[in-house]
């Protein structure tokens, strides 16, 4: 809904985006869209302006922010890195759970791990990637399911690199505590071997060390820089660059297959498709799973 309200900082009426007690301008509204897809490489329209507000008035306020102006004035200068940051997390969904897209884990563990199980107890190195890992959920996943199929993982030259771009949600990953709620999804054999009932109670649930032995938290900017040398046999990478515009889409799947050895395989989240150029790179061996092909 577009409204006429009064902004304090330019003393006259001005056009806002959406009702409320901040003033969000178009312009300031670009603004914010353009630093968001610079900074993370997210796509966000007109479209987006009420989520935008909702999710960014909370900043402003704990900030003592009057308007969306003062607020692009702090994002786009040089004291703004950590509020960029704050903002990206603040416009980033994390939805996620335990298993989502359980067919993914059924592939890795009967199509990919008897080969990678035996390449690790031969003495070969392993490596699996979890892109954009949000609160942990999903490289843990990964790791039950490499468990599941070479139980001594921990002990060979097997590792999941989790990366995202939040830092709290990578603070999250590291903790590895899940209430009852977010654990129901794991089949209850494998909760009992994986994980354990949190000390002081409160229902919740700690990942055994040899999850923890198995995965590595970092925090990454996709668009960013990647300085990881060594190369990944799995990579998931689900439900996030529908976020991105087609450009940004064919720069990430070209970068996964630079980092990847063949026939390494890609799991992405079933709205994704890899495609343009970059689709002559891979070949389909599942649904939404992609196997690079062998140069």
């Amino acid at each position: 809904m577009t409204t006429s309200t009064a902004d304090p900082h330019h003393g006259g009426p001005q056009n806002g985006l959406v009702d409320g007690e901040f003033l969000l301008t178009a312009e300031d509204f670009r603004k914010i869209a353009h630093i968001l897809h610079s900074h993370a490489g997210i796509s966000l329209h007109e479209g987006k302006a009420a989520l935008v507000y909702s999710r960014l008035a909370k900043r402003l306020r704990a900030l003592g922010m009057r308007s969306f102006r003062e607020y692009c004035r702090l994002i786009d200068g040089v004291d703004g890195v950590d509020e960029r940051q704050a903002m990206t997390a603040a416009l980033t969904t994390n939805v996620t759970r335990f298993f989502r897209e359980p067919h993914h884990f059924d592939h890795l563990r009967d199509q990919i791990m008897p080969e990678l199980a035996a390449r690790a107890r031969a003495g070969g190195r392993v490596r699996l990637w979890s892109a954009a890992c949000s609160n942990g959920q999903e490289p843990y996943s990964m790791a039950i399911t490499v468990l599941s199929a070479l139980p001594e993982a921990a002990d060979l030259d097997v590792r999941i690199l989790a990366t995202d771009i939040d830092p709290n949600m990578v603070a999250e990953g590291k903790a590895g505590l899940y209430r009852e709620d977010a654990v129901a999804p794991i089949p209850l054999d494998l909760r009992r071997r994986w994980l354990e009932k949190a000390p002081g109670g409160e229902g919740r649930w700690s990942v055994a060390p040899a999850l923890r032995q198995l995965v590595s938290f970092r925090e990454l900017n996709l668009i960013g820089d990647w300085p990881m040398r060594g190369r990944f046999d799995v990579i998931f990478c689900r439900n996030v660059v529908i976020y991105f515009d087609e450009p940004t889409q064919e720069r990430i799947w070209q970068r996964f297959a630079s980092v990847m050895s063949p026939p390494a395989t890609l799991y992405i989240g079933h709205s994704e498709r890899v495609a343009g150029p970059a689709a002559s790179l891979f070949e389909t061996s599942g649904l939404t799973t992609y196997r690079l092909r062998r140069a």
